[in-house]
């Protein structure tokens, strides 16, 4: 069984036990999260919401929350005497997916 869930604007296919890093939520470790932002469920047959599946909720725990690795994003203009060297280092939210409910 696997669901489609929609989070800060992506998407994720998920199933129950399923790690995932969310865009930074500000919550405690073990806050129970429901996601009712369902695309689409498949137990045996897939049923697709328009947009999100009714009734249908995902259940996570958050595991922790913290920061990636940095990403060095680098521009140059060639012969133009012209370059960019900015790093980024994006905050999450780490969750369990514990329980997937049609």
């Amino acid at each position: 069984m696997y669901a489609i869930i929609k989070n800060g604007g992506k998407q994720y296919k998920v199933a129950e036990g399923d790690i995932l890093k969310f865009d930074n939520m500000s919550l405690e470790p073990k806050t129970i999260i429901e996601i009712k932002e369902v695309l689409a469920v498949n137990a045996g047959s897939l049923k697709m919401g328009t947009p999100f599946v009714e009734g249908a909720v995902v259940t996570a725990e958050v595991i922790n929350e913290g920061r990636d690795k940095k990403v060095i994003t680098f521009k140059k203009r060639r012969r133009k005497d012209s370059k960019v060297k900015r790093g980024f280092r994006r905050d999450f939210t780490r969750v369990r997916i514990v329980k997937i409910a049609a």
